[in-house]
């Protein structure tokens, strides 16, 4: 029976605080701007440019980019047709390696359509994220399916073998123990972060198919994470994390077999959760006011735009502004575009104004 042995230490209780902290701060902010949808584009492009990157693949984040842009069918063309559509010169494989991890992250973001029971993860879901990570890239006979031969995992340094996964003929019953565990009632009150985190270790360990089970595992550990409510409005991405120091990165996994237990993992995962939540708190809170403000709006979130985010940051470090002020910190704006947003600052209640004619002076509403 699978049963993961690590201890919780005094710099994981710090990384899971931090973690909650902020999340706290992102669920609840009071100002959530329109452009929040921006927030995830970069999330979703920082997930699949580096998420492919770490296996391997050469498109840049800007090539990456553009691929993630494309939109309808154009998005899901085999990877020869989609880097035409997208007007990059680059390698057919890294392309389609690209449009497939988009896929994957769609998927994840939808879980909610195919997932009736965010407490029963199984196989099926497991050989469904290898399905769409490896679609056109592999043997079609192994694709979503488990391998039937060995494999090792080689260093990227030197081609040493590094480690050498279970016999193929063992994955299922693996497989089938580490979602025993994953379901089970005394894991679901395990921390979901800590869940994710074994989650990733196990299916790398495992290594239950040919090829892609570093992307299939990042993708079950997110999943994971975003079926028990931590998906921090998907703002975040631990793949830059990973792609950073790739060496720490496998050193991290090794570390179990080395150890014979997940301590060290666990820490190496929860310390790159908490520093890139961490990033999005300090983003959110750029766009946010306090909770007083939120109260005073009766607890509603206001959208804003990227000119009037601005503005509230120069509202935020000044007790007055004037309409000179403004168009200072937005010189490349009309005066009627600058006064049209300030009106609908005033509408929404965000800010207020101050005397009359020349002399009328705004600031944030108390």
């Amino acid at each position: 029976m699978f049963k993961p042995n690590f201890t919780i230490t005094n710099n994981l209780l710090t990384y899971v605080s931090r973690i909650e902290a902020a999340k706290a701060l992102i669920d609840n902010a009071a100002l959530v701007p329109a452009w929040e949808a921006k927030f995830r584009d970069d999330a979703l492009r920082r997930t699949i440019h580096y998420g492919t990157k770490i296996e391997g693949n050469d498109l840049t984040q800007e090539q990456a980019g553009q691929l993630v842009n494309l939109e309808g069918a154009d998005a899901y063309q085999d990877g020869k047709v989609a880097a035409e559509r997208a007007g990059i010169i680059a390698r057919e494989r890294d392309v389609q390696e690209v449009i497939n991890y988009r896929q994957v992250i769609e998927w994840i973001n939808n879980w909610q359509d195919y997932i009736s029971d965010p407490k029963a993860l199984n196989e099926g879901i497991l050989k469904q994220l290898h399905k769409l990570t490896m679609q056109r890239l592999i043997d079609p006979q192994y694709i979503g399916q488990y391998r039937d031969k060995q494999v090792v995992v080689r260093s990227a340094s030197d081609s040493s073998v590094v480690f050498r996964p279970p016999v193929f003929v063992e994955i299922p019953y693996l497989i089938e123990e580490f979602f025993a565990w994953l379901n089970s009632p005394a894991t679901q009150q395990l921390h979901p972060i800590f869940r994710a985190a074994i989650t990733h270790y196990q299916v790398v360990y495992v290594h239950p198919f040919i090829e892609g089970n570093g992307r299939t595992a990042r993708a079950l550990a997110t999943l994971v994470l975003y079926s028990s409510g931590y998906d921090f409005k998907r703002f975040f991405s631990l793949e830059k994390y990973f792609d950073d120091d790739v060496e720490q990165y496998y050193q991290a996994l090794l570390s179990v077999q080395q150890q014979n237990e997940m301590t060290y993992w666990v820490e190496y995962f929860c310390y790159g959760l908490a520093v890139e939540i961490d990033k999005i708190k300090q983003q959110v809170l750029k766009l946010s006011k306090d909770t007083k403000l939120k109260q005073e709006l009766g607890g509603q979130q206001v959208a804003l735009s990227e000119r009037q985010i601005v503005l509230l940051e120069l509202f935020q470090s000044r007790d007055e502004v004037t309409s000179a002020d403004a168009q200072e910190v937005l010189p490349n704006i009309s005066v009627d575009t600058i006064l049209r947003d300030i009106k609908d600052l005033l509408a929404k209640g965000v800010i207020e104004k101050r005397g009359v004619t020349k002399g009328v002076t705004y600031k944030l509403r108390r």
